[in-house]
């Protein structure tokens, strides 16, 4: 048996031996997709086991992150982190080895991936933000961004909605150092796909502006390389190549569905070495192979040789080097609040998406990784950076994204765009389209990426469009994500902090709510906003009950106090713009704002259910249906969102 043979077949009996212990696992994707996977990590793929951060690498990608295992394998032959214990503790708790690759708890991989479609589509992100600060920072001679970016999925990825949203987007800027690799093995986990499919996927992909390659053979390794050399020199579109495989190669099950997603057994592993010619005992790797593949000696070549190259780069273009040290490191200007706008108090009112708008320009100037865009909406969610230029085929430098109506795609590439280093992108829509992009969120929040969702027109206050466009339980769902922040501003002084807050904040994503009609400007209190609830206004004497709002409903609330007032009913204020920052606040800070024993009412245009957490039983004013079309001024009027409204409820709570 051949050198590369053993190294292939080493990969593949790892990878079933812990999918036996666990008793569970994918076996056949890792079986079959061996040698595609040893060719590009030991002939192409540039990566650094000593520092699996190091800029200058390649990002790859397991889309199909059911074959976790063979990720998993890699990393221990190749050299990082990975002890061979870990594999014989494969989906155990503790273990570096989870069910599916899981970006931050696992050195070496470059992203979350299982939810089919999203790691693909995120590879697309990746490549845009190659080409983005390549085109913004290499120089003649200086190429200090030079990465591709490969993604293995299978035919569950491309059927996934996603895929076409995400692969249109890449052809159409055409991301020449975009590889895709289809494990293209005609079987899904309930059939063969003739089953459930019968597109021609690469006519498709040709249709998409992708180069196709086909590896009629996934055993034969020379076609593989070639295929993988054809695409490395297409610079000018990415490249699709599909490489027929046979699940659960050298099984029993081979080429079936019952390879798929269940352990062989021990017979089955027992018969599946036998026929792969392998005659040692269970998590075993050869001497000859485990030198053959330790990649920490040639990794350590390619990142000092990309040092020098950026030690160069820092003595011909010092600004431009301490621009990128910045980037790469994630840091904000020290002096980030003072470039904030700020609003007078009795000034014009203002949309809270307006303000947002003038932050945004404002933060350009000093944030140079910020960019993104819209889902076609740019116009309306203000997402658009003056003079930032379009990132198009040929201008890259761009920083306004054109994402088309493809909210998911949009999204996912936002997670690609932050993982890959060096931008803090953001990406707009309407608040209720928030459904269309939810997983790739959820993706932001699991892998803790800073990406900012800038997400308008946030209540029934849109008015006319109706209630297919009035978000009602949107709010509920993006507070209901662990680490995530949803920020509701009340005034534009509110959304120039909540943007702080976003910029600032570097453990997952951010959803700005933000109004489409026009808010009052109230008093600034950039610290309370920090804390995520904070004082407007206070009652004389003591309050009898406190009005606890966010958004738009927080004037609301104001009005109402001054009508409580007259009748000898003293009302506390409080903005909420974002109760998960308000919730890590000391017992202290948030008894002083919601003082224990009074009397509480919360007021918010959207689903009640999140807001109980802090009425201790108390009334919420919301809403109960999905709106109506009408203007905003006689729907806040019809759902019970008036002074009047306000007063009857207090009064009947008090």
């Amino acid at each position: 048996m051949s050198q590369e043979q053993l190294s292939i077949n080493t990969i593949r009996t790892l990878s079933i031996d812990a999918v036996q212990a666990a008793n569970s696992g994918h076996p056949g994707a890792p079986l079959g997709m061996a040698p595609m996977a040893y060719v590009l990590w030991q002939d192409f793929l540039r990566f650094s086991p000593s520092h699996p951060e190091w800029p200058g690498r390649d990002r790859f990608v397991l889309s199909a992150g059911h074959a976790s295992m063979l990720i998993y394998s890699l990393l221990h032959l190749t050299g990082y982190d990975m002890p061979l214990e870990d594999l014989k503790n494969f989906r155990q708790w503790g273990s570096k080895t989870p069910g599916h690759p899981e970006f931050f708890h696992t050195k070496g991989l470059d992203a979350t991936t299982g939810p089919l479609g999203q790691g693909a589509a995120m590879t697309v992100g990746m490549a845009m933000a190659e080409a983005h600060l390549a085109a913004r920072y290499n120089r003649p001679d200086f190429a200090i961004f030079d990465n591709h970016v490969y993604a293995v999925l299978g035919d569950g990825d491309l059927q996934e909605g996603i895929n076409h949203e995400a692969a249109a987007l890449a052809g159409h800027l055409r991301l020449g150092k975009l590889i895709w690799l289809h494990d293209d093995n005609q079987v899904q986990l309930d059939t063969a796909t003739d089953k459930a499919e019968s597109e021609d996927t690469a006519a498709r992909f040709r249709a998409y502006g992708w180069e196709v390659l086909k590896v009629e053979d996934g055993n034969n390794l020379d076609e593989i390389r070639q295929a993988i050399t054809t695409a490395r020199n297409n610079t000018a579109q990415p490249t699709l190549i599909q490489v027929r495989t046979i699940i659960g190669f050298g099984s029993p099950r081979a080429g079936t569905s019952k390879a798929h997603g269940e352990p062989l057994g021990e017979e089955g592993v027992a018969a599946t070495k036998a026929a792969l010619g392998w005659e040692y005992p269970a998590f075993t790797v050869p001497d000859e192979v485990r030198e053959h593949m330790d990649a920490r000696e040639r990794g350590a070549a390619l990142e000092a040789q990309w040092q020098t190259l950026m030690n160069g780069y820092r003595a011909a273009h010092p600004e431009l080097a301490q621009e990128v040290d910045a980037l790469l490191a994630r840091e904000l200007p020290a002096n980030l609040a003072d470039t904030l706008p700020s609003y007078e108090v009795g000034s014009k009112a203002v949309a809270t998406r307006n303000a947002s708008g003038e932050v945004i320009n404002a933060l350009a100037k000093v944030v140079p990784g910020l960019m993104g865009g819209s889902a076609d909406l740019s116009g309306s969610t203000k997402t658009a950076i003056k003079d930032g230029g379009e990132l198009q085929a040929g201008q890259m430098g761009g920083r306004n994204v054109l994402f088309g109506v493809r909210e998911f795609g949009m999204a996912a590439a936002g997670n690609g765009l932050s993982l890959y280093g060096g931008i803090r992108p953001m990406v707009g829509t309407f608040l209720v389209f928030a459904d269309y992009l939810k997983p790739a969120f959820r993706l932001s929040a699991i892998q803790m990426q800073p990406v900012t969702y800038v997400l308008t027109h946030d209540s029934i206050g849109l008015g006319e469009d109706g209630p297919t466009h009035q978000p009602i339980d949107q709010l509920a769902m993006l507070r209901s994500v662990p680490g995530a922040h949803v920020i509701r501003p009340a005034d534009a002084n509110e959304t120039a902090a909540a943007w702080q807050m976003a910029l600032e904040y570097d453990k997952g994503p951010t959803a700005l709510a933000l109004s489409r009609q026009d808010l009052p400007i109230l008093p600034r209190n950039h610290a309370g906003v920090k804390k995520g609830a904070y004082v407007v206004r206070d009652a004389e004497g003591g309050a009898q009950v406190i009005l606890i709002a966010s958004g738009s409903e927080v004037s609301l609330a104001l009005d109402a106090a001054e009508a409580l007032d007259n009748e000898g009913i003293g009302a506390r204020v409080v903005s909420m713009p974002c109760m998960e920052v308000f919730r890590a606040q000391d017992a202290g800070y948030r008894d002083s704002v919601l003082t224990p024993g009074v009397k509480r009412v919360a007021i918010e245009a959207a689903s009640k259910a999140p807001w109980y957490e802090w009425t201790q039983g108390g009334p919420v004013i919301g809403m109960d249906s999905f709106g109506a079309s009408a203007p905003a001024k006689v729907l806040f009027e019809k759902f019970g969102f008036s002074v009047q409204g306000v007063v009857k409820v207090v009064k009947s709570v008090l």
